[in-house]
Formats: C-alpha cells, structure tokens, sequence
C-alpha cells in the first residue's frame, strides 16, 4: 500500500528542485553570458512551449469558444493556477481581459527576482503572450502589459486586447506602465473545478508543471547555445541548485545524510517521484540506482552533453549529502544507472 504523505512530498520535492533549476539556470545565463542571451534563451523557451501546450490546452479547459481575449486570459488564469502559480483573471469586456501574477513570482523565486533583468521577464511576454494571436488565427489579437514585478510593479500585469485592425508582429506585446489593472474579485471569477480535485492531484499536477519546464529548457539550450555550452552552463546551474535545496528536498522525502545507501534511497525516492520506474540494487557492497526508461524527457532528443547537465543536479546533492562520495552515471539505450562510491 502505498503511502500517501511521503507521495505527497516527493511531488512536492521535486517541484521545488526543478523550479529552481529553471530560475537558477536563467541566472546562470545572465551571469555567465548575458542578460542578451538569457532573454533569447526565456523567449525560446516560452515560444517552444506556446506552441505544445497553448491550443491543446484551450480545448482541455474548454475554453476554445470563447472570444479571443477572454480564452487567452482566462487559459492563463487556469493553467498557472493548477501549477500552483499565484494568479488572477478580470473580465472587462469581450474584447479586454485581465491576468496578473502577483508575488511571490513562482519563475522567480526568491531573492532571484533582484537580479532579472526587465529584458529578460518581457521575453517570456514575447514568446508566448505575444503569440497567441498567431495561434488562434487572429491578426488583431494582442497584449498589453502595464506592470512588471521586476520593475517594483506588483505583480507582472496585463490585458489581452482585440484592436479593430490587424496589428504589425511588433505590436503584439505593448508596454503601458501608466495604466494599471481593475481590482480582482475572487467571487466574479469563473470557477475552476480543481478546487474541489483531492491534495494528491493537485500537487501531482504541480510537480509536472515544474517538469515541463525541464523538458522544454533542456532542448532550448541544445538548440541555442550547443552541446558544449549546454554541459557548461546549464551543468553549473545544476550542481548549484542541487547542493543548495539538497537539505529541503531530503528532508521531504525522509532521507539525512550520511552514507552511500542514504543518497541511493534520495536517488530512487526522487526519480520515484517523476513517475520514473527505479530500483535500488546492490553491487559489490556498493548502492545501484537503476531507472528504467527516462520518463522526463520521453519523445525528446536529448545528447550526453545534455544528460550530464541534467545529471550535475544530483552530483550537486550528492556533495552535500556526503562530500566524499562519487557518483558514477551510466546511460543506456533503456536505462540510467548511478553507483554511489568513495
């Protein structure tokens, strides 16, 4: 039988780890090469992801026949907040409809919304928001933000508009600091049924909306910046972000640290925790960790430069759980194995 509180918090372990990649590795990005490069990197992203998630999405919430803006605002307001992303929606008209992330920004957490650039938050803006409009086939359909948290705003806020003409590409994300959104009205909302869905679904839900980002940035780097700088920095970005939210994450999922069949028993709990079909073996009085398949990634190309990149996470773990220990990856056509040694 299994046990419902420790699966509940391994989804929530591994929410929190791989959206600190994402904001680690976008940090990384403007230290390391950037803030040019990170907003081509944040618009690539968003843009890889419009294209898989915004139209079937449209449809899963039933929102694909209702006016252009509305839809638009409203697929905001229901997918963040089934991620677990502090989110709000205003009607204004058929043609005008408002969504705001307040604080805290799930993308950026913590302290890290001090070091974004504003070039790279409005490039999350045009590689989604702003594309919309070419999704639904709507040449008039467009967004306007009036606020950015990384700007002192409170919150990232703005409004889909429909124009009475057919707008330039350059017109499809505006900024419009002087204006500023109505007061949300959690009663005048539409009601999301997710409100009645059981903890387990909801935190399932919100551990897939963080390993989402992780199958499109692993890709976006490869695609941008090439094997090499893909191992480099978003390597980096791991091994920080593993050994800095190690404790949090183990603690979660039960384990202290120590010895090597300790790490192995985080391994397994963690990969358990994306779905992953994992075992823990034992091989000359040495921990295996064998997972089966590689369910995160599954349908995308991924190289070794990337899998090791990905793979710096759990060094990055490893060396707060125990510093002298060493973690020996092996990939497979169907399989990853880790020996955890001294």
């Amino acid at each position: 039988m299994k046990d419902e509180r420790t699966e509940l918090a391994g989804y929530r372990a591994v929410a929190l780890i791989y959206n600190a990649l994402m904001t680690g590795l976008v940090l990384t990005l403007v230290t390391r090469k950037g803030a040019g490069d990170a907003a081509r990197f944040v618009k690539a992203h968003f843009r890889r992801q419009h294209l898989e998630k915004f139209l079937p999405g449209l449809k899963k919430l039933g929102l694909d026949a209702l006016p252009d803006a509305v839809a638009c605002a409203r697929y905001h307001y229901f997918s963040n907040a089934l991620g677990g992303v502090k989110t709000e929606y205003i009607y204004e008209s058929d043609r005008k409809a408002w969504v705001r992330y307040p604080p805290p920004r799930w993308i950026w957490q913590g302290t890290a919304i001090c070091a974004i650039p504003a070039k790279v938050n409005e490039a999350m803006l045009h590689g989604w928001h702003g594309y919309n409009g070419v999704s639904l086939g709507n040449p008039r359909l467009g967004f306007v933000c009036t606020g950015q948290t990384v700007e002192g705003a409170p919150g990232l806020e703005g409004y889909y508009f429909e124009y009475d003409r057919e707008i330039a590409p350059e017109e499809r994300v505006r900024f419009a600091p002087d204006e500023s959104a109505p007061d949300f009205d959690a009663a005048a909302v539409p009601y999301l049924d997710s409100a009645s869905w059981p903890e387990e679904r909801l935190r399932k839900i919100g551990r897939s909306y963080a390993m989402e980002y992780v199958r499109t940035l692993l890709p976006t780097m490869l695609d941008l910046f090439g094997s090499e700088d893909t191992r480099a920095v978003l390597g980096h970005a791991g091994r920080l972000i593993g050994m800095q939210f190690y404790d949090e994450t183990a603690a979660l999922v039960g384990i202290a640290p120590g010895g090597a069949h300790a790490f192995a028993n985080y391994l397994a709990a963690m990969a358990a925790a994306q779905g992953e079909s994992v075992d823990v073996l034992e091989q000359g009085g040495e921990p295996l960790v064998r997972q089966r398949g590689w369910k995160l990634m599954d349908g995308i190309a991924v190289d070794q430069a990337g899998f090791d990149a990905w793979n710096a996470l759990w060094e990055g773990a490893l060396a707060v759980h125990n510093r002298r220990l060493k973690l020996a990856t092996r990939r497979g056509n169907d399989e990853i194995v880790w020996r955890i040694s001294l």
